[in-house]
């Protein structure tokens, strides 16, 4: 399969079940991969500091809790608009530079507040498909993002239905995806693995290869609802399907590791494994995201011990 296209935007391409059946991953190989990322690469004092500063901008700033209100999501996007407190935005030089978050994350009932405060300023993401499980009909899947794209979002993170990878039933997993990107007309959609659920990374990979065939323009790891959610393997595995797919059709799909990224050590490996896995391109929004609640209050704590010397008490920044 080989399909070159010039459009920035993916397309969907004809289902290749060859092309799957002959997918395989080396997990050993892919283990040794993932411990060489968390324990040779590092990087130090400023040069740290300006990867954090650029893990801000990648965060898909999010919150999805049974207890969510509309006073939450209010405080989340002001905190997406201004991620830094000011002093540290001043004692770090960037009082000239736009700093934001990547985008806000929500359930549908609170895109109204988010459109709210944001008035376009940063994308809307909705998660959406019966959300965390998919389990919901189809027929209430597909309304589910109409509705959520008519009410403003930007951006609709959908979940796949497990079964059809579990099964290896690859033609219903493609008709489905198919069915989710034409109902985001264009709003981009982030196709949601539940990683942690599919067992083996060889169903990590052709779950991910049939999603981008049927339109996705992200890649997402996890609801974060699952018992295990994004790692660096299976970062690994999904990265170099989009580098491959890339090879094939020319369409450069995003990514966005989700679930478990709470740390910024944890944020820069996976900045490190997208820079040398897929370059630098890579390493802007329109490509890469990051999931996450608590990543932004960590990193800010690492970027004040840069600045003063001393950790500060999580307490003393803005929650979001």
């Amino acid at each position: 399969m080989s399909i070159i296209s010039d459009f920035k935007r993916n397309e969907a391409v004809p289902l290749d079940l060859g092309w799957i059946n002959h997918i395989h991953v080396n997990k050993s190989a892919a283990d040794r991969r993932a411990a060489s990322l968390a324990n040779r690469r590092t990087v130090k004092k400023e040069y740290q500091a300006a990867w954090l500063v650029k893990a801000i901008g990648l965060i898909d700033l999010t919150t999805l809790s049974g207890d969510d209100t509309p006073g939450r999501v209010e405080r989340l996007c002001r905190k997406a608009l201004r991620p830094l407190r000011a002093d540290l935005v001043e004692a770090l030089g960037l009082q000239d530079y736009n700093l934001a978050t990547g985008a806000v994350c929500v359930y549908h009932e609170m895109i109204k507040p988010a459109v709210d405060v944001l008035q376009g300023r940063l994308p809307i993401a909705a998660v959406s498909t019966g959300f965390p499980a998919g389990l919901t009909s189809m027929e209430t899947k597909v309304r589910e993002i109409e509705l959520s794209v008519a009410a403003g979002a930007s951006e609709i993170d959908i979940v796949i239905t497990r079964q059809h990878v579990l099964t290896g039933n690859w033609q219903a997993l493609y008709d489905e995806m198919l069915a989710y990107r034409k109902a985001c007309g264009e709003a981009h959609v982030k196709a949601i693995l539940a990683t942690g659920e599919l067992v083996t990374l060889e169903n990590v990979a052709k779950a991910s290869w049939v999603c981008m065939m049927a339109g996705a323009d992200f890649i997402k790891t996890s609801t974060g609802k699952e018992p295990v959610n994004a790692t660096i393997p299976v970062s690994l595995t999904m990265v170099r399907a989009i580098r491959e797919y890339h090879e094939q059709t020319g369409f450069k799909i995003g990514y966005k590791p989700a679930g478990g990224v709470g740390t910024a050590k944890a944020a820069l490996q996976y900045l490190t494994l997208m820079k040398e896995e897929l370059g630098n391109e890579w390493l802007e929004p329109h490509l890469f995201r990051i999931g996450a609640s608590s990543l932004l209050t960590d990193i800010e704590r690492q970027l004040e011990h840069y600045v003063t010397g001393h950790y500060s008490a999580a307490h003393r920044h803005a929650q979001p």
